[in-house]
């Protein structure tokens, strides 16, 4: 099997996101051979994430930003493709939930999660999709969930946005097809990250959930990276505006 399968050594990559799947990701596209810029608020996060890539023989660059304006997210992406001399990778893993009813979440907590979950989609997409539409092709990957498709109770404002990201993602692949610009979402089920440590601490939470998984396990982040690899790698040159669930079977009940 050649070295470069996937086609990606070189390749220009923004991952928004370092936290988590965004870290696994980077840490993904590093490894076969990818550019690797990771924008994130938490300069912290960003400097030990770099330096994990590179210490493994990777290249990679970081970009401070808070991406809940639409000022910031764009001029992080035109920083990225500055930097880079080209987007040829743009993955968005930036989000967060709110586990409480609807009766009890307030106007703040819905809209703080809107925009850090679907308008910072939006903004830093269409930035990404415009170069590359221009260059003549690119791939983006978003991560979904698989709340964006299931009712889960406690979920609103995470299940709406998420649920409004996949069709973001269809209409931006229906639109930039023709330019040569592949846009796939990848919705995880529950994974495993140090985000996730807390809640899947509390008693009874871990059974409960694995419980609702067919495989009968949870997600590990590196399964999820690796399908959004595949999807931003030359080998997916074909699939676009689909939605993939990386859940263990998940929605399947």
């Amino acid at each position: 099997m050649p070295v470069d399968w996937l086609g990606l050594c070189g390749r220009g990559a923004l991952v928004v996101g370092a936290g988590g799947l965004g870290a696994a990701c980077a840490e993904a596209l590093a490894g076969q051979g990818a550019r690797v810029m990771v924008c994130d608020i938490d300069t912290g996060r960003l400097s030990g994430l770099a330096e994990r890539i590179t210490g493994n023989g990777g290249w990679a660059g970081a970009i401070q930003a808070d991406l809940r304006s639409a000022e910031a997210a764009r001029a992080a992406v035109a920083e990225a493709r500055d930097r880079l001399g080209c987007l040829d990778i743009f993955v968005h893993a930036v989000g967060r939930n709110d586990r409480r009813p609807v009766l009890d979440l307030d106007d703040d907590a819905w809209e703080s999660l809107v925009t850090l979950n679907l308008s910072s989609a939006y903004w830093t997409g269409q930035a990404a999709g415009r170069a590359m539409c221009a260059q003549g092709g690119g791939r983006m990957v978003f991560l979904s969930s698989v709340s964006g498709l299931l009712a889960h109770a406690d979920h609103a404002p995470y299940a709406a946005t998420k649920g409004g990201l996949n069709q973001l993602t269809r209409v931006m692949a229906r639109e930039w097809a023709a330019h040569g610009v592949c846009v796939n979402a990848v919705a995880p089920g529950y994974i495993e990250t140090e985000l996730t440590s807390g809640y899947l601490a509390k008693p009874g939470v871990r059974a409960g959930l694995t419980a609702q998984v067919p495989y009968g396990r949870l997600g590990q982040p590196g399964e999820v990276a690796d399908a959004v690899t595949f999807l931003a790698s030359e080998r997916a040159g074909f699939i676009t505006g689909h939605v993939l669930y990386v859940d263990g079977g998940r929605v399947l009940v």
